[in-house]
């Protein structure tokens, strides 16, 4: 772990003086807890997050206990479970859509779980990539407008170059115009993948990606997301319950040891 250099120098300036190595590494100990400790080449960093939900007749129902996750920057992991764990709740708590009852997520270097609801809003535009299972395209906006409105929250102007150039490497190229009733599911898949990839994100996230995509179409999905985060040293994470999508990826972790919530249900 690397303390920030600032309140590093901080710690060794107020000991000058020989003090006992217990004092000392129980105040660097509580520094890094009020401060920010983070390890080299982390992009994304999950520490003791977790999140439950209120049902109707008044009792707790837990969702996510996740000790550690972390991501590399570049680096593509798949998080395998079933239906109904927690992977899509553990995205949105990454992302900011939600928040944990408990816990830190750094993004880059930012905790997001310290950011007000606006904050995350802005900062999730700017550095965090989407692709959602449903897609989430507004039928009314062409494949390009649909890209370029993931510009839209993030105070920058739009770059009409960048959007047509995600989609002519997704292959909709001469489909710039077309809505979404005139694209094809798969077609609809790689406007929300550009989409997700405009801003330059330093992580995206992915939830299902190929749910809701007939079998023929699945591959392609899985092959442009790894290479187009590939090609912009882009972090991803990817969670599915399949095992096709999976055996595909170096790094694969089970939901069932990730989530304590999980592994209580299992025994």
């Amino acid at each position: 772990m690397i303390l920030l250099n600032r309140e590093r120098n901080s710690v060794f300036q107020r000991f000058q003086e020989p003090l006992p190595c217990i004092f000392v590494k129980r105040y660097i100990a509580k520094l890094c807890d009020s401060v920010f400790c983070f390890e080299p080449g982390a992009m994304l960093l999950v520490e003791n997050v977790k999140k439950a939900y209120r049902e109707p007749n008044g009792e707790v129902l837990p969702i996510l206990d996740v000790p550690r996750l972390a991501v590399e920057a570049g680096e593509q992991v798949v998080i395998r479970g079933r239906s109904g764990g927690g992977k899509t709740t553990l995205l949105n708590v990454i992302s900011g859509l939600a928040t944990p009852d408990s816990g830190k997520i750094v993004v880059q270097t930012t905790d997001v779980t310290r950011l007000s609801e606006a904050a995350r809003d802005r900062f999730r535009a700017r550095h965090i990539g989407f692709v959602f299972q449903t897609f989430n395209l507004l039928a009314g906006f062409s494949a390009l407008e649909n890209v370029l409105l993931g510009m839209t929250f993030t105070g920058q102007r739009h770059d009409h170059h960048r959007a047509t150039e995600l989609l002519q490497r997704v292959g909709l190229g001469q489909r710039l115009s077309h809505k979404p009733a005139a694209l094809s599911v798969g077609e609809q898949q790689r406007v929300a993948v550009a989409r997700a990839l405009v801003n330059r994100p330093v992580l995206l996230l992915a939830d299902e990606p190929t749910a809701n995509i007939d079998p023929a179409h699945q591959q392609q999905v899985i092959d442009l997301l790894r290479d187009v985060c590939r090609a912009e040293n882009v972090a991803m994470l990817l969670v599915t319950h399949s095992p096709e999508v999976s055996a595909q990826f170096d790094r694969v972790e089970h939901l069932e040891e990730l989530n304590r919530v999980m592994a209580v249900v299992k025994h």
